[in-house]
């Protein structure tokens, strides 16, 4: 373990991304040339304190959820994220399981979505990344290390506030879906412990999640239709495609809308509402 180097390592990828990179404005009042500690502290689910810490090499050894969570919010390579974790005195994590590592393929296709909500998820539903539009129209997701609850379709059946997004009409068809694109993921990922726990967590939680489990039915879900429910402009109509990643661990979302809608107006608005709340965050 060396923290010394853990945190040189760590400020010179934090220096590297643009703050667009990640749906954040530049703004007038920046002074870093990348993002600033609190910026990736808030990424990485961590408190600015601890993260400041790191970057000074000091404190306790960071968890392997921890630096799983760091390397997601500064868009680490499979080469960096493992570089990380040596210095910090962990094993690399192996392909299997929760900490899965962004594919750079999928992190660039999401780059160039500019104009278009979209946002990398596992194939549990555990959001990776999203870009600015797609944290304008669903809201900033957990990332990472936080154990199921990072998964939508596990806060779905657990949370009802995860709820509110869709209209209760569409409740009965959104779990039907996700419990049938689960039961794809856990016999993709064979004799997986972190699916298979979830699994089995979700069955003794949720009456109605083990009820759809027991019925069979498997589906990947690759195209969906959606009605999103917005705080500040209501319903919008969408369409929600995917593409997912060769070995299906990771899919990239991106959500247009269905024609003869208003949800065009009000995707743009949602834009202009999200980049006025952020600017108003950077300089808070």
């Amino acid at each position: 373990m060396d923290l010394s180097e853990l945190g040189f390592f760590l400020q010179t990828r934090r220096a590297r991304i643009k703050p667009v990179d990640i749906g954040l404005p530049h703004g007038p009042r920046r002074r870093v040339p990348g993002l600033r500690r609190d910026e990736v502290a808030t990424l990485a689910g961590a408190s600015v304190d601890y993260y400041t810490e790191l970057e000074r090499g000091r404190g306790a050894q960071p968890s392997a959820q921890m630096l799983a969570a760091l390397a997601r919010a500064l868009r680490l390579d499979s080469d960096e994220r493992d570089h990380l974790f040596r210095l910090a005195g962990r094993p690399v994590p192996a392909p299997e399981g929760a900490l899965t590592h962004l594919q750079p393929a999928m992190l660039d296709l999401l780059g160039r979505l500019t104009e278009t909500p979209a946002q990398i998820i596992t194939d549990l539903h555990e959001t990776l990344v999203q870009n600015r539009l797609a944290i304008a129209l669903l809201g900033r997701q957990p990332v990472g290390g936080q154990g199921f609850e990072a998964s939508f379709a596990y806060r779905w059946f657990t949370d009802p506030a995860a709820r509110e997004i869709y209209p209760a009409e569409d409740h009965a068809h959104q779990s039907a879906s996700f419990v049938a694109d689960l039961r794809a993921a856990v016999g993709r990922r064979g004799k997986d412990r972190h699916s298979a726990e979830m699994v089995s967590r979700l069955r003794r939680r949720s009456t109605e999640f083990a009820a759809l489990w027991d019925t069979g039915d498997v589906a990947v879900r690759r195209r969906d239709s959606k009605r999103i429910v917005h705080p500040e402009v209501g319903v919008l109509e969408l369409s929600c495609l995917s593409l997912l990643s060769e070995d299906g661990r990771q899919r990239l979302l991106w959500f247009v809308p269905q024609p003869g809608t208003a949800a065009v107006e009000k995707l743009q608005l949602i834009s202009v509402i999200g980049t006025q709340r952020m600017t108003a965050e950077d300089r808070s």
